[in-house]
């Protein structure tokens, strides 16, 4: 048997929703067309990717491994077969939040004086690795290691850690804060792409509440509003300036490192030009 994209799409369904049933309707196919079709794309692989039973399913070890790379595939199909995109090949860059910080505008300028052929699309996407394991972005910025089959990273460089409060705060009379006087306080904690939880205290100090958001937006407002300080990085102060967030320096707390990440093979070409021109522009010292 020839794997054909149906299985791939019959296959991603599946794992995507968890239960035949509800992936058979998505794909409007009957239940065991679509059981077939994964049985087919089972043998073709030799190995199986799904265990299941009358009142369960779940994906196996391969199966897991297997899903990022098919929806990566999925990705890069559609992002060939788009028309709106058929004269031209922008290079993907993700991050979840704050990309370069001050770096950002000058890599994309450097970026478009050295090949004006390939636009660089910066794209936010509010996952764990920037739409990189999706098959959304060619390469991603990221702010804590990932380590997974098939993607490569190489570290660009330290972030310094800075508390945001909101500017009406007695805190925000401070010139730095230290996290002790953070955890009298509930902290806003982004837990699908953010780098900060409540482990980043001793234990025995940690914030008794924390407010939980799913990306930056929602991060902002909640420190704007009153409702909880927050800890970020740098690149969020030059990213997401806000009349009624005050950023200061915070001290004790250790810088964050900042990834560029790949798949091996690169799906795009020109991905092996980023690591060297990024590194160009952070020396650079109008940009720091």
């Amino acid at each position: 048997m020839t794997a054909e994209l149906r299985h791939l799409r019959a296959f991603v369904a599946i794992a995507d929703e968890g239960n035949v049933t509800r992936a058979a309707a998505r794909l409007h196919i009957t239940q065991p067309a679509l059981s077939r079709t994964l049985a087919q794309l089972e043998a073709h692989l030799g190995v199986r990717l799904v265990e299941r039973s009358t009142h369960h399913l779940e994906l196996t070890p391969a199966g897991r491994l297997f899903h990022h790379r098919a929806r990566a595939a999925l990705a890069a199909v559609g992002e060939v077969l788009d028309p709106a995109r058929a004269a031209t090949w922008p290079l993907r860059l993700g991050h979840a939040w704050s990309g370069l910080g001050p770096h950002t505008t000058m890599l994309l300028r450097k970026w478009s004086e050295a090949h004006p052929e390939i636009p660089l699309e910066l794209l936010r996407v509010d996952d764990r690795t920037a739409g990189l394991t999706q098959g959304k972005v060619d390469a991603a910025v990221l702010r804590e290691p990932i380590t997974l089959p098939g993607v490569h990273t190489t570290h660009l460089f330290a972030e310094p850690r800075m508390a945001a409060v909101s500017s009406d705060s007695p805190l925000a009379a401070r010139a730095q804060l230290t996290l002790a006087e953070l955890a009298a306080h509930p902290v806003a904690v982004n837990t699908v792409s953010g780098t900060t939880t409540l482990e980043l205290w001793p234990e025995g100090n940690r914030p008794q509440v924390s407010v939980e958001v799913a990306n930056t937006d929602d991060w902002l407002t909640a420190i704007a509003a009153g409702r909880a300080v927050g800890v970020t990085t740098t690149a969020t102060v030059d990213m997401h300036p806000h009349p009624a967030v005050a950023y200061r320096p915070l001290t004790g707390a250790p810088d964050v490192d900042v990834y560029l990440a790949w798949r091996e093979p690169p799906t795009h070409p020109a991905v092996a030009e980023l690591p060297g021109l990024i590194a160009a522009v952070v020396r650079t010292p109008s940009c720091g």
